[in-house]
């Protein structure tokens, strides 16, 4: 475990925490949250990560006091602030504080994990290849390629990311909720039947043979999991 790349997410908006954690998850990092300053600067302590995604407006105290006492307390964590803060007065103070980058809220989950790996990169810190195998079902991240039984299967992007999405929840039931904010971005407007459609188009290229892995869940979302 020690080898993850480890991130701590510091937000009290439930659903920016748990969409920025999830997403974090899904390529492979150790990921710890916290709701408050106070309880960031506790959890950093016991979660030593290489990487602090830091909201600036918390319940308790702003970002800018958590990288003080993160600071002082000998955190050496790149630190990303987040939020909905856009004036360059703002951004000027988020970085002579201390911060290693900025981004302002609503933004994109593709740029936020790209920055965090970049944030590593700087660090010296070696990704971990990203590998997803159920069955004979196999997903490469880091090539993004797929195979099912040996032979590989061409994908378009939106259905490498839902099988990808899936894949890192393998014996999990994935909401249809949860489909939408990961593949097709965290403010998407659109219907759920646009899953429905993709959904098919993967049981058509990648679980059209026996085992069939990929399972509906009504009601509820989809689960990719070898048969009981």
């Amino acid at each position: 475990m020690e080898s993850v790349p480890k991130v701590l997410v510091v937000d009290d908006e439930e659903n920016i925490s748990f969409l920025v954690t999830s997403a974090l998850r899904l390529h492979g990092y150790r990921v710890e949250s916290a709701a408050t300053g106070a309880e960031a600067v506790a959890l950093a302590v016991k979660l030593d990560p290489q990487v602090i995604l830091l909201d600036v407006q918390l319940p308790d105290l702003d970002g800018y006091e958590v990288l003080k006492r993160l600071r002082a307390g000998g955190c050496r964590a790149a630190v990303l602030f987040l939020t909905a803060r856009g004036t360059t007065a703002d951004r000027v103070r988020g970085l002579t504080v201390g911060g290693d980058d900025y981004m302002v809220k609503p933004f994109a989950l593709e740029e936020l994990v790209a920055r965090v790996q970049v944030a590593l990169r700087r660090q010296g810190t070696e990704l971990p290849p990203v590998r997803y195998e159920v069955a004979d079902l196999v997903l490469d991240v880091d090539a993004h390629r797929v195979w099912r039984a040996g032979a590989e299967v061409s994908l378009s992007a939106t259905e490498f990311r839902l099988l990808e999405c899936l894949m890192s929840n393998a014996n999990r039931v994935v909401s249809r909720g949860v489909i939408l904010d990961h593949v097709w971005a965290y403010d998407f407007g659109g219907e759920t039947a646009i899953i429905e459609s993709f959904i098919s188009n993967l049981r058509r290229k990648v679980d059209a043979t026996e085992p069939r892995l990929i399972h509906t869940v009504r009601g509820v979302g989809y689960s990719v999991r070898e048969p009981s």
